[in-house]
């Protein structure tokens, strides 16, 4: 199966998830996107001209006649077919739980510097996102970190992996929120990791992985910016 996968150029965003999901597997895909003509066909997509089921938003999947959209609808989809997921229903479906959750974490900080309006800049809500961030720092990322650390702990194959005995799509989404809060929240992130001992095991382990590895030192991957979902002001890593 040849996949194509939309979604913004210039920045990781949300569609890197699906990209190291593709990367790990060595999959047949196509960043589209970056191509000469692929915002075009983004657009034409996200208008309707080419589905009937046109997505809301990018990251979207085209995979044969099927056009796929949602992070975790798309890893939902792709995991059974890259062997990135459990065999069994119930399995699949805690993957898919966790997989949501990772995406309410990552939701949460992107509104640390875009608290108000996603359509104004950081400038136009600094002071929200002074108070949000210092609520996201203080509270909500050591509550979401606590439960993943806990997830990992009460695998009853090891604390190895999230779920099960073999990798799966939600260590990969795991490991790119570590990477993601190391670059926005670097002084908050060395406070906290030590707390946190299998997360950063599993973010280790995922980066020496063969495929992975020589992803992330190709060109293919795009370097963390403030034009992205993880954003660095350092005023907002308070902790």
């Amino acid at each position: 199966m040849h996949y194509e996968l939309y979604y913004w150029p210039g920045i990781q965003g949300r569609g890197e998830f699906i990209r190291l999901a593709l990367e790990e597997a060595g999959a047949d895909y196509a960043d589209m996107a970056r191509s000469n003509t692929g915002m075009t066909t983004m657009m034409e997509f996200l208008e309707g001209e080419r589905t009937l089921h046109p997505p809301f938003a990018p990251p979207f999947l085209k995979a044969g006649e099927q056009v796929i959209a949602q992070t975790a609808n798309i890893l939902l989809f792709l995991g059974p077919k890259l062997a990135l997921a459990p065999q069994d229903e119930a399995a699949r479906l805690w993957t898919h739980q966790l997989q949501l959750t990772i995406a309410d974490l990552v939701g949460e900080a992107h509104d640390t510097h875009h608290p108000i309006a996603g359509g104004l800049y950081y400038r136009e809500q600094k002071p929200e996102a002074l108070r949000r961030a210092a609520d996201f720092t203080e509270a909500r990322l050591p509550k979401f970190l606590d439960y993943f650390e806990s997830v990992i702990g009460r695998n009853p194959h090891g604390d190895t992996w999230m779920t099960g005995d073999a990798l799966t799509y939600a260590d990969l989404s795991m490991f790119q929120v570590i990477e993601g809060l190391r670059y926005a929240f670097p002084r908050t992130m060395k406070n906290l990791e030590r707390v946190y001992p299998r997360l950063v095991a599993l973010h280790d382990r995922v980066a020496a992985r063969k495929k992975i590895k020589a992803y992330l030192n190709s060109k293919r991957r795009l370097p963390f910016s403030n034009d992205d979902v993880f954003r660095h002001y350092k005023e907002l890593d308070v902790v």
